[in-house]
């Protein structure tokens, strides 16, 4: 199931200069298998931090492991060495003030670090779960990377640390290998794209931390546009430092060696909000999570090279929002179920069966919520007269709150042409929507 790049993560941090660690190694072992859940195109891994546990999502995209939403566990970690410290993501927003705590422990998987660093976030706004309807705690890249040749199966759902020194290639003739390149303790590689019939180097961040399949900057020397009239102004996600909203669009291919992409999506991210990840005069863009999983990877920092093997998602086609809808999971909502309620006993005759009185009784119980929190203007929801704050109860009858968030999602990035009827809760009056899904592209 494709997911749509509306809960992307769009994270990237400048911090001043790290400090040497240990760094990761493997514990009495050689190498460590870890599944992990692929949720809007991004991966969450489990995490212990100090004994205690935690999902992370793996951001190639970072140098340093954030850490946020712990409202409820930081008294129990214990946290030591703490400095004030500025940091910076993708955002029109200002820089974030964060908490810098070093010799930390840290666990992935049979990987241990005993003396990591891990940059702590109080701000309670900088919460990436609603957004991807699973608990999500922080965000991890560079320091798991550095010491390990990492397997990322998409296919599989896992990942394998592998220790570089004892790792051994297998031969791959469907595979391509590619040289990385390491800026500020960001993977980049040299891939292709075709724009308005002209074919264009680009050099492009490698960004599991990004739902997004293809993120381009405007060039216009280097005619990295879209074409007139074929884009849409869109919301794109969350940073650190605020929202971000660009113009999405079609690109006609993608090349990696002789891997080729077609009629894939792309995104033009407004240039304010990535100010900051332009200062590397050469990168050209990111390739996210969108693209990156329709291929089983090996990241080798250690010898700064990369392989690429088609999965199962390859041909798999590009999908995105045709609602204008964007949702968070806010918090919960009480919800009344009927149950059914009998005397049973498997030892009774069948005429004492047919006198068994079943009541009908009623229990109420906890629910997610999901509410509407961005609304794309001219959209056809915005049309029908959904609002920005209203709960929605059900979509085509099904009651939402059996179902999780990127199951109400997926309903957005059907078929154009495609009824969705939505039942919503606005300010405690229940009210009935109905509106088609419209493809811009």
């Amino acid at each position: 199931m494709i997911k749509s790049s509306i809960t992307f993560l769009c994270i990237l941090f400048f911090c001043g200069p790290s400090i040497s660690q240990s760094g990761f190694r493997l514990d009495q072992t050689k190498r460590s298998k870890i599944k992990f859940e692929l949720i809007d195109n991004l991966i969450i891994i489990p995490v212990e931090i100090n004994g205690a546990q935690f999902s992370f999502i793996l951001d190639s995209g970072v140098s340093k492991p954030i850490l946020f939403n712990i409202v409820n566990s930081s008294d129990s970690l214990k946290f030591k060495n703490v400095e004030s410290i500025y940091l910076r993501g993708l955002g029109d927003g200002a820089s974030t003030i964060a908490l810098k705590s070093s010799k930390n422990n840290f666990r992935i998987g049979a990987a241990i670090n005993e003396n990591q660093d891990v940059f702590i976030l109080s701000d309670e706004t900088i919460n990436f779960t609603p957004r991807l309807g699973i608990p999500v705690h922080g965000i991890i890249g560079y320091d798991l990377f550095k010491d390990f040749i990492v397997e990322i199966n998409y296919g599989s759902k896992f990942i394998r640390l592998n220790d570089p020194k004892i790792y051994k290639y297998k031969q791959c003739r469907r595979c391509e290998s590619l040289n990385l390149t390491l800026y500020n303790n960001k993977p980049f590689i040299d891939a292709m794209v075709e724009v308005k019939g002209e074919r264009v180097p680009v050099k492009l961040l490698m960004d599991s931390g990004g739902s997004d399949a293809l993120w381009l900057f405007e060039n216009d020397s280097l005619g990295l546009v879209p074409e007139d009239g074929f884009y849409f102004m869109d919301f794109l996600g969350k940073g650190l430092s605020g929202s971000v909203h660009g113009k999405r669009s079609k690109l006609k291919r993608f090349s990696i060696n002789d891997f080729h992409i077609s009629n894939l999506n792309v995104t033009y991210p407004d240039s304010a909000a990535v100010s900051f990840a332009r200062k590397y005069k050469a990168r050209s863009g990111s390739m996210g999570g969108e693209l990156l999983k329709r291929f089983n990877i090996i990241m080798d920092y250690p010898n700064t090279k990369v392989s690429f093997k088609k999965n199962k998602h390859f041909k798999a086609p590009f999908e995105y929002n045709k609602s204008g809808i964007v949702l968070e999971q806010d918090g919960v909502r009480i919800v009344k179920e009927r149950e059914q309620l009998g005397q049973f006993n498997p030892n009774q005759s069948k005429e004492e069966l047919s006198r068994l009185t079943v009541v009908a009784a009623y229990k109420f119980t906890l629910k997610p919520a999901f509410r509407i929190v961005e609304l794309r203007p001219g959209s056809p929801a915005e049309r029908a007269g959904l609002m920005l704050g209203d709960i929605i109860l059900t979509i085509n009858n099904k009651e939402t709150h059996s179902l999780k968030l990127q199951e109400v999602n997926t309903f957005f990035r059907g078929e154009a042409g495609k009824r969705i009827k939505l039942k919503i809760n606005r300010d405690d009056v229940i009210m009935n929507f109905l509106f088609k899904l419209e493809s811009l592209l």
